[in-house]
């Protein structure tokens, strides 16, 4: 067990990404400690292990307590006084591999096309007072030349991609999610709760209600 001494102070994150599968103390934080050794000692304790051969998973997230950071530090250091600087809870996005750049760019090029077509017909159903069937029919008419009297395949697309776009913008389908990132219900109803939670705790001080010291 090491006798060193001294003031460590450390600062995390509330976000990190990494493609390594050994997490360790240098990867998430950043640390400040006047004994070099021990910090170049401390920098290398290990955090958390991902498993990279996890099969359909390129991205894992696990999250973290500052107290286990600080645990794992004075397990080796039990004299060294830590100040914590960051963020008391923080997560570790694990990616397995890189996508291709030429990939990514062609998302992007993708993506760019439909904000730019969406705009385009928002712009249209806002002129047409959201007349959804005038505007599709307006569009088919233009590219086409011919004035459409029944569904058109504009009509079939657009019944086919709004269900489907929900879907994805909703990240699931019944109780099966469409990825492991939080839902926008699952994100609004957390920062409810924080609300709510503020809420109580504001209205209790004004009130006097909460139990504190004398």
């Amino acid at each position: 067990m090491s006798s060193v001494k001294g003031t460590l102070y450390l600062k995390i994150e509330e976000n990190v990404v990494l493609e390594k599968a050994d997490v360790t103390i240098k990867d998430v934080a950043k640390i400040q400690l006047e004994d070099k050794v021990a910090k170049g000692r401390i920098n290398l304790i290990r955090l958390h292990q991902f498993d990279p051969f996890v099969k359909g998973k390129n991205k894992q997230v696990m999250t973290f307590s500052i107290l286990k950071v600080i645990e794992l530090i004075q397990k080796e250091y039990p004299q060294i006084s830590i100040v914590n600087l960051g963020e008391s809870d923080f997560i570790v996005h694990y990616v397995r591999k890189q996508e291709n750049p030429l990939w990514q760019f062609v998302k992007v090029c993708l993506i760019s096309i439909i904000i730019f077509f969406g705009a385009a017909f928002m712009i249209i159903t806002f002129n047409r007072e959201i007349a959804i069937t005038l505007v599709l029919d307006f569009v088919y008419g233009q590219l086409t030349g011919i004035v459409p009297k029944s569904a058109t395949i504009l009509d079939i697309s657009f019944c086919i991609g709004l269900p489907i776009g929900v879907l994805v913008f909703y990240n699931h389908f019944g109780r099966k999610k469409l990825t492991d990132d939080p839902t926008p219900i699952q994100v609004a109803m957390r920062k409810y709760e924080q609300d709510v939670d503020k809420t109580y705790i504001e209205n209790s001080s004004r009130e006097g209600k909460n139990i504190d010291i004398d």
